[in-house]
């Protein structure tokens, strides 16, 4: 007899195996040498050997039945070698050795050998398995030699993310069980005995066959009974093992359960296959769901922004005037608090609107898609210009507000003043119609006809006093309709009325004058004395009225020049007082003259001055009130002066602040120019860099909101220009929101490289390398190359793009890649785009194309229950909403068009 142990060392079984198994990259050595409870002698056990029995007998017969033939008792129907050499061809498809037929030992021992060797051939070494032992109808051994042939061919190859055999059985066990309630497989023993696993494992593929809600946790015969039979009366695997058995064991035999769970992994194979393609399909298809998203986000976004601009500019456009400062301050108070309030968040809105624009693009070029065009009208250029536009009628409704509201003060100065005049003129001029018409003169004596005529020369006097009062009256209501006065029809009422009644009175005095001189041969003299006081009082009395008027004028200035040049001509007027005094006591004096020349004579007077209704006492009177109004005019001066003063301490204390900003944005601007050209380290690093920058920014806001705060001040004084600064609140605001801006671009530019990079496998070497190339033919430092640098660029990069008719074509194409429009630039986020298309792999439509196949069952056309079936449910009805009507000869009612779905989600017009 040949001795095996010694003349077959490569056969081995156990757990002392150290060698590796065929093309499994050792997993057959290592699964074999960690296994180390299954000891040759545990197969003593009588319910292990009783169940290995069954179950591999009911594997061996699940092969050998394909072959019109089946074993009835595992240790006695190998012993010949017969069946054994046709159980190892039909597992393997591989031809063995022709067996031999005698019915001698020697020919069974050479068949069984034959068997080995194949085995043997396989990588498989066995421990202490002879052919001898075969044929002898030793148990063990032919229960340890059919464990070896399921351990190779059965359940090596089963490989789940990297692991393999009973490894990669178990994870694959504990995915697809994992949602079941009552099932947790952390192995192949007791995690099996209630049967709740095997009916998992069913449901999860043919959920039609398991009703698994019903079943129970405490009833484990009917459930490995229910899960026994459905899966040899449906899914062809025959029964391996009792139910009975299983309960009754405490701890089940592992290599029975695995034996068992293997054909039920193989029977799966093909979902399995579907399950990978799915998964391909899914991740494709959320990679365009999410572009999607982002698209039509986009489009709501830019949408709203373009609607709120439409609907804000017509409002600035409106330059409708209202009739009053205060309703205008109101309209200026809306444009402050729109400025405020309204514009920063839509500012915000404009540069996350710009942002999410260029990360859909990255994305988008990252997954291999075609680029996004928004719809018509809602380009980043449409919602650039617009804003342009709102910018502009900003600017010219803040003009006109300020415009406007100076427009107002100046009328409501006008008005006044046309008032005051108005009403002075009128009270003088009541009654003196009457007067003039009244023929008093025919009845009177010689000396009350002198004494009219001397009256009437007064008045004529006093007459012409008032003209200069009446022209200014007409002169401040011209003004007034030229600058477009509300109430400009009651002042030329009144203005009109009043130049009609001066006509009227000159027509009446002159009139008057003629029936006067008419009886003068009649009249006698009458008292000089009488007739210089009136004429020199009328003139006087008129001086003090007009200092009254002027020392209650109104007045409205904007500088401290101006409130000066007012109180240097109030104290000339203040000057011209011991004047004044010095002709109202002669005026005075010549009335106290007449009164004593007719008391010395005797003369009795009758009544007052006969030329004049100007009395000492109305002198005295009008001096006096002369006298009170001067300190009140001191007084509101010096008021007008304090506030000027204030006024002047705000244009300081703002263009203090104004000239520090301003020069600062600008330097922040040229500084970040530098940065987005100069950038050191890594990507991340410079990202860091960035956002500590932009954080440097945010802190400074303070410094804007407390100019903002001054300027309010400012406008709320109604001071409208500052020689101290060139700077106004709308350059600081412009400059303050392009630098966020700008940091925000820069800092999206980067995260975008860093979203290249990793979506593409770019080491950070590369990127250094891709970046220094860049700005080393960036001469000008302006972040893009034209085509003669960037030709230069990609010969360094080692591209052969020199000046022949290949390397011409090969640079042609590469442009029309990284400048689609023709610009004639290339920036460095396209040149990066195009070195990683060039150095990476991405998914393909022939690759979605080719894992809708295999859901598909190779078939040319898909069906909506398939993708239902096999692909989660948004997904899948994402994929029946977009797919075109299957047209092939070979279509079926419900059939779609899986090969055009796939290229349009490449923008590919075909395959």
């Amino acid at each position: 007899m040949v001795d095996y142990h010694a003349a077959n060392q490569s056969y081995q079984y156990g757990p002392s195996s150290g060698g590796n198994g065929a093309g499994g990259g050792g997993s057959m050595g290592d699964y074999m040498a960690q296994e180390d409870d299954w000891d040759r002698d545990l197969l003593l056990d009588p319910a292990w050997e009783k169940q290995q029995r069954k179950t591999f007998t009911a594997w061996c017969n699940s092969h050998l039945r394909k072959a019109g033939t089946q074993i009835e008792n595992i240790d006695e129907d190998f012993r010949d070698g017969l069946k054994l050499m046709l159980l190892l061809e039909v597992i393997s498809g591989e031809r063995l050795p022709k067996p031999e037929r005698g019915k001698m030992r020697v020919h069974k021992i050479n068949n069984v050998n034959k068997a080995l060797d194949f085995i043997a051939s396989k990588g498989v070494k066995l421990v202490s398995i002879g052919a001898e032992e075969i044929v002898d109808g030793n148990a063990k051994m032919t229960l340890g030699m059919i464990w070896t042939i399921i351990l190779r061919f059965a359940i090596q190859d089963i490989s789940v993310e990297e692991t393999s055999a009973k490894e990669g059985l178990l994870l694959w066990c504990q995915r697809k069980t994992a949602p079941y309630k009552n099932v947790n497989v952390q192995n192949f023993h007791i995690s099996w005995k209630d049967g709740l696993a095997f009916n998992a494992l069913i449901h999860r593929h043919r959920p039609e066959l398991i009703e698994y809600d019903k079943l129970r946790k405490d009833d484990p015969v009917t459930n490995l009974n229910n899960a026994f039979e459905v899966a040899e009366k449906y899914l062809d695997i025959p029964k391996m093992l009792d139910a009975e058995d299983i309960v009754n064991t405490a701890r089940p035999d592992e290599k029975a359960i695995m034996t068992y769970v293997s054909s039920f992994y193989h029977a799966f194979s093909g979902a399995q296959k579907a399950e990978t393609a799915a998964n391909r399909i899914c991740k494709v298809l959320a990679v365009n769901q999410e572009n999607e998203h982002l698209m039509e986000d986009y489009e709501r976004l830019a949408s709203d922004l373009l609607e709120w601009i439409r609907r804000t500019i017509p409002w600035l456009e409106d330059r409708v005037p209202q009739k009053t400062i205060q309703e205008m301050q109101q309209k200026l108070e809306d444009f402050r608090d729109y400025r405020r309030v309204h514009k920063p968040p839509k500012v915000q809105e404009k540069c996350q609107l710009e942002i999410n624009f260029n990360t859909l693009q990255t994305k988008l070029r990252l997954s291999n898609r075609p680029a996004f065009m928004p719809s018509e009208g809602r380009m980043v250029s449409d919602v650039n210009t617009g804003w342009q536009h709102l910018e502009q009628a900003e600017k010219g409704y803040e003009e006109w507000l300020l415009n406007e509201i100076r427009r107002l003060e100046r009328l409501d100065h006008l008005a006044e003043k046309f008032r005051q005049k108005a009403s002075i003129h009128e009270a003088w001029t009541d009654g003196k119609e009457a007067m003039l018409k009244h023929r008093d003169y025919e009845t009177a004596t010689l000396s009350d006809i002198k004494a009219l005529i001397r009256k009437h020369e007064a008045f004529e006097s006093d007459l012409a006093a008032h003209q200069d009062r009446v022209e200014q009256i007409a002169a401040i209501a011209q003004e007034l309709n030229e600058l477009d006065y509300y109430d400009s029809h009651n002042v030329n009422t009144r203005c009109q009325k009043i130049c009609d009644q001066w006509d009227a009175l000159g027509s009446l005095t002159h009139s008057r004058r003629e029936a006067l001189e008419k009886t003068e041969k009649q009249l006698e003299t009458i008292d000089q004395l009488h007739l210089e006081y009136a004429k020199r009082a009328a003139p006087f009395n008129n001086w003090m009225e007009s200092a009254m008027e002027d020392l209650q004028d109104m007045f409205i200035v904007h500088t401290i020049e101006e409130i000066e040049g007012l109180i240097s001509a109030h104290d000339q007027f203040k000057s011209t007082l011991p004047d004044a005094d010095k002709e109202r006591e002669a005026i005075l004096a010549i009335h106290k003259e007449a009164q004593r020349i007719a008391e010395s004579n005797h003369i009795k007077l009758l009544g007052s001055n006969p030329y004049t209704t100007v009395t000492p006492q109305i002198i005295n009177s009008k001096w006096e009130k002369v006298q009170q109004l001067v300190p009140k005019r001191d007084h509101a001066l010096l008021e007008e002066q304090t506030k000027q003063q204030s006024n002047e301490h705000l244009r300081r204390q703002f263009a203090s602040q104004a000239n520090i900003m301003g020069p600062w944005i600008q330097t922040k601007m040229e500084e970040i120019g530098r940065i987005s050209i100069e950038m050191n380290g890594t990507l991340e690093d410079q990202l860091s860099h960035l956002k500590q920058y932009e954080r440097s920014i945010v802190d400074y806001k303070p410094n804007q909101d407390l100019l903002e705060q001054q300027h309010q001040l400012i406008q709320e004084a109604l001071i409208f220009d500052n020689k101290h600064t060139n700077y106004t609140m709308e350059h600081i605001r412009v400059g303050w929101e392009q630098l966020l801006t700008t940091i925000a671009r820069t800092i999206n530019e980067v995260e975008n490289q860093i979203l290249t990079r990793d979506a593409k496998g770019i080491s950070q070497e590369q990127m250094q390398e891709f970046r220094a190339s860049f700005n080393h033919f960036d001469k000008d430092h302006g972040g893009a190359l034209g085509p003669e640098e960037f030709k230069a660029c990609l010969i360094s990069l080692g591209y052969d793009v020199e000046n022949d008719r290949q390397g011409d074509a090969e640079f042609n194409r590469i442009m029309s890649v990284v400048d689609p429009n023709h610009s004639g630039l290339v920036t460095f986020q396209a040149f990066i785009d195009f070195m990683s298309r060039e150095t990476t792999d991405t998914d393909t439509a022939d690759q979605v194309i080719a894992s809708f196949k295999v859901l598909a069952g190779d078939k040319n056309f898909i069906t909506a229950e398939e993708l239902r079936r096999e692909l989660p449910p948004d997904q899948a009805e994402y994929c029946i909403a977009r797919m075109a009507p299957y047209q092939g000869p070979d279509a079926v009612p419900g059939a779609l068009d899986y090969k055009s779905f796939s290229t349009a989600l490449y923008g590919e017009s075909d395959l």
